[in-house]
């Protein structure tokens, strides 16, 4: 798998350390500033092959830095993860019609910091970013189609395996009826909507091994998500 290059924007030196550390540990290759016009220039001078920007820095936000990444011919299409403690629905709609392709809200845990990176990867370069995907206990071989819990294989049906590879793919995000059918089944499809509560059991079924506590969250009257917390 080629080694891919991150340029982390960030100027809380702890958390830039830290989110620095696991990306390593992932076989990334990680290149560092706090500043937002330094941010710009390293960006131009050797094209990263994905962004994480911190919302708020010193000098140039990380908003303006995402609208100059976007108007620059080199820069214009590499991906931009938005780092911010703006959680609000606002904010969040702003970052992504600035041009970021997704955004993690402080605080996070590397988990699901690392699983965006490679969600995100995977849509615009999948060369990079490799054929495991991981979450809590969970982890999936998309390339020979295995998926274990615990270290245990759990055997899925073709639907299940592709709803269980969306989820991981979007740790944590609540995804309503509509939105699975649309991604997992197609937009074209004649699926009811009610059809995905029966491949929702039917997965939780079989990836609750040995009374394994269940990571599929239902969210009254919103959806889905794949959630670890108060579950592991």
């Amino acid at each position: 798998m080629a080694r891919a290059k991150v340029l982390l924007v960030e100027d809380d030196a702890a958390l830039a350390e830290l989110v620095s550390w696991h990306l390593e540990r992932e076989d990334f290759e990680v290149e560092r500033t706090g500043d937002g016009e330094e941010a710009i220039l390293l960006a131009r001078e050797t094209p990263p092959d994905l962004v994480l920007l911190d919302w708020m820095i010193e000098g140039v936000s990380g908003i303006e830095v995402c609208r100059r990444l976007r108007r620059m011919p080199d820069t214009a299409n590499v991906p931009i993860i938005m780092l911010t403690a703006r959680g609000e629905e606002e904010d969040r709609v702003r970052g992504l019609e600035t041009g970021a392709d997704d955004y993690v809200t402080k605080p996070f845990s590397p988990r699901e910091l690392l699983a965006r990176v490679g969600a995100v990867l995977r849509r615009v370069r999948p060369g990079l970013a490799g054929e495991r995907l991981a979450y809590a206990d969970i982890e999936m071989d998309t390339a020979s189609h295995r998926v274990r819990r615990g270290g245990s294989p759990v055997t899925l049906g073709p639907t299940e395996f592709r709803l269980l590879k969306h989820f991981l793919e979007h740790p944590g995000r609540v995804f309503s009826r509509e939105r699975l059918l649309d991604s997992v089944w197609g937009r074209d499809s004649d699926i009811e909507p009610r059809t995905v509560d029966v491949h929702i059991r039917r997965l939780r079924k079989a990836i609750n091994l040995a009374d394994a506590p269940d990571v599929i969250r239902t969210v009254r009257s919103a959806g889905y998500a794949l959630d670890s917390e108060g579950a592991l």
